[in-house]
């Protein structure tokens, strides 16, 4: 089972910038995807984009393209979210996830504020 921690949370103005992190240890990572999540409540859970591991193809959430850029450190187990122009509709509990063929595992979220 993969056991994942996200880190990088926090309170920021419109406009700003926060990044995300999160590691993953358990279980080697060969074809494995790794996504973000966000949910407010209330809200059904959104996607928020993707990478495969260990070829990096990448996907985005309609709402983020452009902004956010997912990446990942192979040697270190972790991939990060970095958020760039932060709206106040971004505020949200952001979620780490892995999997194979669907995303199984879940960190416990990471809440990201962003104010007008």
């Amino acid at each position: 089972q993969v056991q994942l921690k996200e880190s990088g949370g926090g309170l920021v103005q419109a406009g700003g910038s926060l990044r995300l992190s999160c590691a993953a240890s358990g279980r080697t990572f060969s074809n494995y995807v790794m996504g973000w999540f966000r949910q407010v409540p209330g809200k059904e859970r959104e996607f928020v984009a993707s990478i495969k591991w260990p070829h990096g193809s990448t996907y985005y959430g309609d709402s983020v393209k452009g902004r956010f850029t997912i990446s990942r450190d192979n040697a270190r187990n972790t991939v990060s979210l970095q958020m760039n122009s932060l709206k106040s509709e971004d505020t949200a509990v952001y979620y780490c996830a892995a999997g194979v063929n669907t995303f199984d595992s879940w960190g416990q979220g990471t809440q990201v504020i962003v104010s007008s």
